[in-house]
């Protein structure tokens, strides 16, 4: 089906082209070219850290971040119940059990319920900030103080939001608040976790690059065509995030008070605009005949072929998962595209 608004597009109208066609021209095109260190720097100064490592996808940089803090098999991280299912995957991947814990109201982990479930096992914290809300990372710090754990977060939906864990990774996908088409960074205050995360992602070479590999390591690196509109991407990032936020309020603004609809509590940072809707399914229905993408939310953990577990009690993941869906979210969305859309959803709810 053909829409005429996406759910999500990149915005490329920065310096995107000029730094790809500097690389292409100097012949840099590989993961040494100088735009993966350029973005690496500027990632990092604007999250106000010290290192920044970039890697292929926001999974690999969950999965690189784990293997950093020696987390493998035998050990428990503790994993949003409701989350795009690459942070669970990436605790399997590195040979570790996720556990899951369910959200609060706000879709993120439930740092009540979290503290339940560490064991002499848990090694470490993913906490998700989902669609851009942060997580209460004040109570989930004190939690990894108190009982010895690491914190990697996964920032991928929340460029903007600043990281305070061991470790924090960010998906560069096509429709993340920034993009370098597929790519994914961490960043650092820990100088030794940032080399080890260069020396995994890049199959483990020793610096006589000898094909002597004393560990097992990945081919998770950035090319420099990626780095270069990752870059450009980064040097809007500010742009980017004022004008969401303008979005948002546009939607709230035209959708408070609309009969069969809950919307969602504010965010930090605009990734989607989410909200629960009693006939979800109808409503998608209707709006893309409309000519209007949608996205259904994240489907729990539990209901994951991987992870399947038919003993889980009702859970809030679930309940938000079956009711939950993403409007048209992204950079160049006018007011009137969005008059549109609010237009087309309050007639369905018969609020027009």
């Amino acid at each position: 089906m053909s829409f005429k608004y996406l759910v999500a597009k990149p915005s490329l109208t920065g310096r995107e082209l000029d730094y790809v066609t500097d690389g292409i021209q100097d012949g840099w095109i590989s993961s040494q070219g100088p735009h993966v260190k350029m973005f690496e720097k500027a990632f990092a100064d604007y999250n106000g850290k010290r290192h920044g490592v970039a890697c292929s996808s926001g999974t690999s940089a969950l999965m690189l971040a784990l293997r950093a803090l020696r987390i493998g098999p035998g050990d428990e991280v503790l994993v949003p119940e409701f989350t795009m299912v690459a942070s669970a995957w990436a605790v399997t991947y590195v040979g570790a059990t996720p556990v899951f814990v369910d959200c609060r109201d706000d879709l993120n982990i439930d740092t009540g319920e979290l503290e339940r479930k560490i064991t002499p096992h848990t090694k470490a914290i993913m906490p998700v900030h989902v669609y851009g809300r942060r997580c209460d990372m004040d109570r989930i710090m004190r939690l990894a103080y108190e009982y010895n754990l690491r914190v990697v977060e996964d920032s991928a939906e929340a460029h903007g939001v600043p990281p305070v864990g061991d470790i924090a990774c960010f998906s560069l996908y096509a429709n993340k608040i920034i993009t370098a088409g597929e790519g994914g960074v961490c960043v650092t205050d820990d100088p030794r976790l940032a080399d080890q995360l260069r020396h995994l992602r890049s199959m483990g070479f020793s610096e006589k690059h000898d094909f002597l590999h004393r560990k097992l390591a990945y081919n998770c690196r950035m090319t420099d065509m990626q780095a270069a509109v990752a870059l450009a991407q980064t040097e809007s990032l500010d742009a980017f995030l004022a004008e969401r936020r303008e979005i948002e309020r546009r939607y709230d603004e035209g959708l408070v008070g609309v009969p069969g609809l809950t919307l969602m509590p504010g965010r930090d940072v605009l990734w989607v605009y989410d909200l629960l809707a009693d006939r979800r399914d109808d409503l998608r229905d209707f709006l893309a005949a409309e000519g209007i993408e949608t996205r259904p939310f994240f489907r729990p953990m539990s209901q994951q072929p991987e992870y399947f577990d038919p003993a889980w009690p009702s859970l809030n993941a679930t309940r938000f998962s079956d009711h939950g869906l993403y409007l048209p979210t992204y950079v160049g969305l006018t007011a009137s595209d969005q008059d549109y859309v609010i237009g087309k959803v309050r007639q369905f709810c018969g609020a027009a």
